[in-house]
C-alpha cells in the first residue's frame, strides 16, 4: 500500500497558490492544511504590521511551521493526503531574501512534501495582486524588491516548476495533476525538500 501524498504548493505572491490548493486537495481527497495555524495568526498579523526584524519574523514562521507539521504528520500516520499552500521552503527562502542570518537545524521526524513551484510572470502577478483587496505589507514591498534573491534561495529546494501565467486554476491544475500521474515514485519524500541540498538548514539525525 503506497504512503499517503504530501504536496506544497510553493511560489511568490499572485502564482496562483491559494486559488489553487483546495482544488488540488479536492481533486485528491486530501486535506488542506494551514502552515500558519489559527493560534499564530495574531502575531503574524501584528509583524505584518509593525514588525521590521527578519529574524524575528522567520522565528515566528519556524514556529508556525513546526506546530503545523505535527498535525501534518498526523494526518499522514492515519492515511490521509496532505496539501499545504507554503511550507519550509517559502520560509527559509523569503527569510533569506528579507536578509534573516538565522541557521536552524529542522528536527528529523519533519515531513517533506513533493513541492510545486508556481511561477508566474511579473506583470502578470502584479495584475492579480492588485486586485486583491488585501492591501500590501511593509513584507510584500521587501519581497518584491528582493525577488531576485528569494528566487535564488529557492533553487536550493528541489521542485517541480508549474508556469501559472495567463492560465485558469483549472488548467494549472490539470498540468498539476497529469504530473503527478506521471510520476512513477509513489511517495512524494524523495521529490521534496532535500536537506542535502540545503546545508544551512540541516536536520537532526533521528
Amino acid at each position: 500500500m503506497s504512503e499517503p501524498l504530501f504536496i506544497a504548493l510553493e511560489g511568490p505572491r499572485g502564482s496562483g497558490k491559494s486559488t489553487i490548493a483546495p482544488l488540488l486537495a479536492d481533486a485528491l481527497n486530501a486535506d488542506l492544511l494551514p502552515s500558519v495555524p489559527a493560534e499564530y495568526q495574531p502575531l503574524r498579523r501584528y509583524l505584518d504590521e509593525h514588525g521590521r526584524s527578519p529574524d524575528a519574523r522567520y522565528a515566528l514562521f519556524l514556529s508556525a511551521l513546526l506546530t503545523a507539521a505535527d498535525q501534518i504528520r498526523e494526518r499522514l500516520e492515519r492515511g490521509r493526503g496532505v496539501v499545504v499552500e507554503s511550507y519550509f521552503a517559502r520560509a527559509v527562502a523569503t527569510h533569506r531574501g528579507y536578509g534573516s542570518t538565522l541557521h536552524v537545524e529542522l528536527p528529523a521526524h519533519v515531513p517533506w512534501p513533493t513541492i510545486y513551484r508556481l511561477e508566474c510572470d511579473p506583470a502578470h502577478r502584479a495584475r492579480r495582486t492588485a486586485q486583491r483587496a488585501k492591501p500590501d505589507t511593509w513584507w510584500d514591498q521587501l519581497a518584491e524588491r528582493n525577488s531576485a534573491a528569494i528566487d535564488q534561495a529557492y533553487t536550493r529546494f528541489p521542485a517541480h516548476r508549474i508556469d501559472t501565467t495567463g492560465r485558469t486554476p483549472a488548467q494549472s491544475l490539470a498540468e498539476i495533476l497529469a504530473h503527478k500521474e506521471a510520476c512513477t515514485c509513489g511517495h512524494a519524500q524523495p521529490l521534496g525538500l532535500n536537506p542535502h541540498l540545503l546545508p544551512a538548514v540541516p536536520r537532526r539525525a533521528a
